[in-house]
């Protein structure tokens, strides 16, 4: 088995049923105005389906956040198999709205060691968090930094960046 398929075998499956319906949720919140909910904790990314040309939408817990320069990170929790991983690989120009506001972005698909770099920066901040998530894919860590370090680089991460004119205030 290579490490690919062994990935792809190791990630939960998508949601389904009532699950899926309490996953896209917080989609209605942010229809209705009520986005600010969530405060910097989650966004509302809005991608293009890469065979359909529709307009898709999807919320996502923010992993990182740099205010000063415009940057999220996501992660992909279910892996690169994710519609909107693949959506935005195909078409990484699209807008994400965070609370009321909307901004123009471009996705960015850091390497496996920045991954890792990322995860282990999120493990301290973040630790119930960071164990969960990788409980909820399959990793095994032992709370150090190396373990989550290994981790993060087999988790698909996405680097938002805001156009120059879009940065928040």
């Amino acid at each position: 088995m290579t490490s690919q398929q062994h990935a792809r075998r190791s990630r939960p499956p998508l949601p389904r049923g009532w699950r899926r319906r309490l996953a896209r949720l917080p989609i209605a919140f942010y229809r209705v105005g009520l986005g600010p909910v969530f405060g910097r904790r989650l966004l509302l990314l809005h991608h293009t389906g890469r065979n359909s040309g529709l307009d898709r939408r999807v919320a996502l817990e923010v992993v990182a956040h740099d205010r000063a320069e415009g940057i999220w990170i996501l992660a992909s929790g279910f892996g690169p198999e994710a519609a909107w991983y693949r959506n935005l690989r195909a078409e990484p120009k699209t807008t994400i709205q965070v609370g009321n506001r909307h901004y123009a972005v471009t996705a960015h698909f850091p390497s496996a060691d920045e991954g890792g770099e990322i995860m282990a920066r999120y493990a301290p901040a973040h630790p119930r968090t960071a164990r969960r998530l990788c409980a909820f894919m399959g990793f095994d860590v032992d709370g150090s930094a190396d373990s989550y370090r290994r981790a993060g680089r087999r988790i698909p991460f996405v680097r938002l960046e805001a156009a120059p004119g879009q940065r928040m205030r």
